[in-house]
């Protein structure tokens, strides 16, 4: 098996990188079998977008602060823990976002695609589900759409729900909603289009982010799941993401 191998800048995972390339060989992300990876989970994140789309299987390591997508870091039997590793798929979020000078940007996320508001109003956003108006006006600190592999992340922390890894479904969770006050959230199908948008730009400015990238003063975020797009996570038996992601919903 040609394996690659990416790690972060940390002096230990440095020092492992260079005894695992010495034991199993490395090839570029573009030979490998399985790209393997030392570090945390924004490493990985930042692995997910440059090589997932290659749809090449994305092993981790944890020598983060946060291993929530990583597995226990070992130098032993490297080549049988991937041949036994459970795969999971994740399918990322594609949106299309519209700034104020009209540009656009096609960003691709992980985990969620969120919008924030840029000053000290709070934004008022206009929410849109297949082409029907869902919230005409909400104030808020802004709004979030997580998948099933995010939902544990920001998502969790702004109270929105848990999704099982497998489920078609994506969450549509405000951040600090001001009107409608009660207004919680949404599960959607993985099929849905959302369309945000961004009323009173100027005197409410809002920006728009994923794990990667952040786009400064947006008036429109077109978003959807990318079924095309099939990115390969693998961990070992008994610790899959989606059993990860179960058992998130029993911890108190």
């Amino acid at each position: 098996m040609k394996i690659a191998f990416v790690a972060s800048a940390v002096k230990e995972a440095q020092q492992a990188v260079h005894r695992l390339k010495q034991k199993y060989g490395d090839v570029t992300p573009e030979e490998a079998d399985a790209i393997v990876v030392l570090g945390g989970d924004g490493l990985m994140l930042q692995t997910l977008h440059s090589n997932g789309i290659r749809n090449q299987p994305i092993y981790g390591m944890n020598f983060g602060s946060v291993g929530f997508l990583m597995n226990e870091y070992s130098e032993d039997d490297l080549i049988g823990r991937l041949q036994n590793a459970e795969t999971n798929v994740i399918h990322p979020l594609r949106s299309l976002v519209q700034a104020s000078d009209g540009s656009e940007k096609l960003c691709m996320a992980i985990n969620e695609v969120a919008l924030f508001r840029q000053s000290y109003q709070a934004a008022k956003l206009r929410v849109s589900v297949d082409g029907k108006v869902r919230l005409q006006e909400m104030i808020c600190d802004g709004i979030l759409l997580a998948t099933p592999a995010g939902s544990t992340a920001y998502n969790l922390s702004v109270h929105g729900p848990i999704i099982p890894l497998n489920s078609p479904l994506l969450a549509l969770t405000p951040i600090s909603p001001f009107r409608p006050r009660r207004w919680r959230g949404a599960i959607l199908k993985n099929e849905a289009k959302v369309v945000i948008e961004v009323l009173e730009a100027e005197k409410r400015p809002v920006s728009v982010g994923t794990e990667m990238e952040e786009i400064k003063s947006a008036v429109k975020v077109e978003i959807a799941e990318d079924q095309n797009i099939s990115i390969r996570l693998m961990f070992d038996p008994g610790h899959a993401l989606d059993e990860r992601i179960l058992s998130e919903q029993f911890s108190y």
